[in-house]
């Protein structure tokens, strides 16, 4: 921590700036004029730093409606390029988060695999910061039925929202998504109000990460290295979005609607959190 101690305190700040912005690593290097090094120890730091803080302030929340996703991104090389002795360690990195339909805090987010047991983990996580029964909606990811019925038991009003996707347009298929030409409505359990089981805010949410975080950019450069670094970058990038910037339609922060804050935090809070 020698380095934090020389690093001034609004130079850290100017540096987790550019990060939340979506400045790659060596752009942000260039512009704050301090080597890459540098930009990743801070990174490693605060990130670590910012998941400990979120997962102690972040509970016994005032949820009522709660939306999950997962967003796709790559480490080290896409999947079918992962270098032998590799696996586990590059490729398919899938990114789990939920929001508050009504705060819109993300209470939970959880970095890893796709399959059964990270959605176990993310949605006992998710069902331990709740201070009440909620009505939780997914996408028709199968992991999510057992997680919820371990996580909640009935204690939950749970309704998929399945998308029916057509083709992509022709000749876009490389940067265009398929179309969705309708959706079904799963009841699963409990007794969801049909009119709010909807996955738009953590699908707006997810555009927010790809926008804020460079290493989620589609078709870039700027993938992360190492799962671990990955993971940092989604710490920070969640405790500036929670409590550090002012939600448009809110008017405040998200921590600050949640009653978990009382007031913006500043980057340079964020940045002396190690």
């Amino acid at each position: 921590m020698d380095y934090m101690n020389k690093l001034p305190l609004k130079k850290r700040a100017q540096i987790l700036g550019l990060l939340v912005e979506g400045t790659s690593l060596r752009a942000t290097s260039r512009l704050a004029d301090c080597s890459i090094n540098t930009v990743t120890k801070l990174l490693v730091d605060v990130g670590t730093a910012c998941a400990e803080y979120q997962d102690k302030a972040l509970r016994n929340l005032p949820c009522k409606r709660v939306q999950v996703d997962e967003i796709w991104s790559f480490v080290y090389s896409k999947q079918k390029n992962v270098p032998d002795g590799m696996e586990g360690q590059a490729g398919d990195v899938w990114t789990w988060t939920a929001i508050c339909a009504d705060t819109k805090l993300v209470p939970s987010f959880l970095v890893g695999g796709r399959d059964g047991g990270y959605a176990m983990d993310f949605i006992t996580d998710l069902a331990s910061r709740m201070a009440s029964r909620i009505q939780l909606t997914s996408d028709g990811h199968k992991a999510y039925l057992e997680a919820v019925e371990s996580a909640f038991g009935r204690d939950v009003d749970y309704a998929q929202l399945i998308k029916i996707y057509g083709a992509a347009p022709e000749g876009q298929r490389r940067y265009s998504p398929a179309q969705c030409v309708g959706t079904q409505v799963a009841h699963v359990s409990g007794g969801p109000a049909m009119q709010h089981v909807s996955t738009s805010y953590v699908e707006r949410q997810n555009l927010t990460m790809r926008m804020s975080m460079r290493r989620f950019t589609r078709l870039t450069n700027g993938f992360s290295k190492k799962v671990e670094n990955h993971a940092h970058a989604v710490a920070l990038h969640f405790m500036y979005y929670n409590f550090g910037r002012i939600h448009k339609s809110l008017r405040i922060t998200p921590a600050m609607a949640a009653g978990v804050s009382d007031h913006v935090w500043s980057l340079e809070e964020i940045a002396a959190l190690p």
